[in-house]
């Protein structure tokens, strides 16, 4: 990544700043909500039995946040699965800085639009503490990954964490950066 800002966290400083702090009444910048970190997470109970499945969502998750994935392990055996503790089950990548501005940006100009019948993201996926989640169904409407490689359409979960502490504040500051949210 170049030193650059990035367009996101520009709009974010110049643009939705100001408004927040009139919406809210925040005497203090300092006040105004603001992205934390984003997390993206594919569950690969599959990996049990085809451990190249690992790999290739490896590959992608790699492809379309810019930075090398951390495997999740399992904590606690379960016959029924065939899974013992340690075994690998998903993996997650953190988003922090330039690249959490750069990945929502593509987010929500680039990656949500390409969805067939998209009707925008629900309003009411938050945590009650300002946080946002969503799955995905699939990772091939991310750009950067080359549907001839994908040897599996995959789902995965992708975790918006705030500093706001409310949900409607939360809303408002994903709204202003540009979520296209449902109508309603």
């Amino acid at each position: 990544m170049d030193k650059k800002e990035s367009r996101l966290k520009t709009k974010y400083d110049t643009e939705v700043v100001p408004q927040l702090k009139k919406d809210f009444g925040y005497a203090n910048i300092m006040q105004a909500p603001r992205l934390k970190k984003v997390v993206l997470n594919i569950g690969l109970g599959e990996a049990i039995q085809n451990p190249k499945a690992m790999e290739a969502a490896e590959h992608d998750l790699t492809a379309m946040s810019g930075q090398h994935p951390v495997v999740n392990r399992s904590k606690k055996s379960i016959a029924n699965f065939k899974l013992r503790a340690g075994m690998p089950v998903g993996i997650s990548v953190t988003l922090r800085g330039q690249r959490m501005y750069y990945f929502v940006d593509k987010l929500f100009n680039a990656v949500l639009p390409r969805i067939r019948d998209f009707q925008g993201m629900p309003r009411t996926s938050f945590d009650g503490r300002g946080s946002y989640s969503m799955g995905l169904k699939e990772q091939i409407i991310f750009p950067e990954i080359d549907y001839d490689k994908v040897d599996k359409v995959r789902g995965f979960e992708i975790t918006i964490t705030t500093t706001a502490r409310t949900d409607e504040e939360g809303r408002r500051l994903l709204e202003l950066l540009g979520m296209p949210f449902r109508k309603g």
